[in-house]
Parts: structure tokens; C-alpha cells; sequence
């Protein structure tokens, strides 16, 4: 059976799969978000490079970014029958692990090097997923460029907390803590 479907139910599509992976892709990065702890004693001893924004702005820029992440795979996800979509929505599948894993490798395990291994697999891998999204419908890729920039610019940042902090931040000392019985 083959048929084309409405304007309608393909915005009503899209506001599906929208009110589907938005939350979803919010609420895995806000998860990944929980494997790993900005206010350590290991965080706040590295030393910080120039480059480093305010901490809140992290939180402001990732709330941005995966709200059009999500719209974006949204609208591959309700391009039914488009050459390419299962393809699209599996090579995102597969890159966006490596988004959720820089948090737990960086701030979990306290690994500079390890993040920005991870980093530059998430770079990787979202570059043919740009490519792909932009072939299945042209503003989804679009919709990615903004998240390519931020994780360039996150590699960078990476890269200069590992110049900054050679030995991996492992001299930082742990302040003691005193307990009165």
C-alpha cells in the first residue's frame, strides 16, 4: 500500500516525534549530567584556562543545543519513507553515546585525556551525522551546527585543561575535613 501523506499528519508527525525526543535527549544528557560532579575538589583544583566561560553558562548552552538536537532527529524521525532516515537515525544513535559519555569519563572518572578522546569521537562521528540529517531534510542538518561549534569549542577547552593541568590534575590535594565529637 502506498500512499502520501497530508500536510496535516505530517505535522502531526513531527509534533509527535518532537513531544517524543526532545524530553528524551534532555533528559539522557541531564542523566549523563548526574555520572559526574563540576563542584568536585578534583574540578575546582585543576587550574582553569582563559578560555573557561562561567559555569552557569554551560547548563544555558546545553539546555539550547538539546532542545534543537531533539527537534532535529525529530524531523528525520517523522520523514517517513525518505532515503536514508533509518541510516540518519542510527548513525545519531551511535554518535550521541559518546556525547553522553564525556561527563562520566571527564568528570567521573577525572580523566582530561579521556574526555578529550571522548570529545573528539563525538566530533567524529557528528560530522557525517550533519551530512546524512542534511540529506534527509536539510534543516535538521542545519540544526546540528550550532552543537558541531559547541563541541569544537569544548575541545578546545578540553585541550587547554590537559596544557594547564599535565598531570591530569592527580597533585591536586584533598582538603581534610575536620570532625568534633
Amino acid at each position: 500500500m502506498s500512499f502520501l501523506a497530508s500536510k496535516e499528519q505530517l505535522r502531526a508527525s513531527l509534533m509527535r516525534w518532537s513531544l517524543f525526543l526532545i524530553p528524551l535527549i534532555f533528559l539522557l544528557g541531564y542523566l549523563s549530567g548526574q555520572l559526574g560532579d563540576a563542584n568536585s575538589a578534583w574540578f575546582r583544583g585543576l587550574e582553569k584556562p582563559s578560555l573557561f566561560p562561567p559555569p552557569y553558562l554551560f547548563g544555558i548552552v546545553w539546555s539550547v543545543l538539546y532542545v534543537m538536537i531533539g527537534f532535529s532527529v525529530a524531523l528525520i524521525a517523522s520523514a517517513w519513507g525518505a532515503y536514508g532516515r533509518g541510516m540518519a537515525l542510527g548513525l545519531f544513535a551511535f554518535h550521541f553515546i559518546f556525547n553522553l559519555a564525556w561527563t562520566p569519563v571527564f568528570f567521573g572518572s577525572q580523566s582530561i585525556v579521556g574526555g578529550l578522546v571522548v570529545l573528539g569521537l563525538v566530533v567524529v562521528t557528528l560530522i557525517p551525522v550533519i551530512l546524512v540529517f542534511f540529506q534527509v531534510r536539510r534543516i535538521a542538518g542545519i540544526l546540528l551546527v550550532p552543537y558541531l561549534a559547541w563541541v569544537l569549542f569544548a575541545s578546545v577547552l578540553n585541550y587547554q585543561f590537559w596544557a594547564a593541568n599535565p598531570d591530569g590534575g592527580e597533585n591536586i590535594p584533598i582538603p581534610a575535613q575536620r570532625i568534633e565529637i
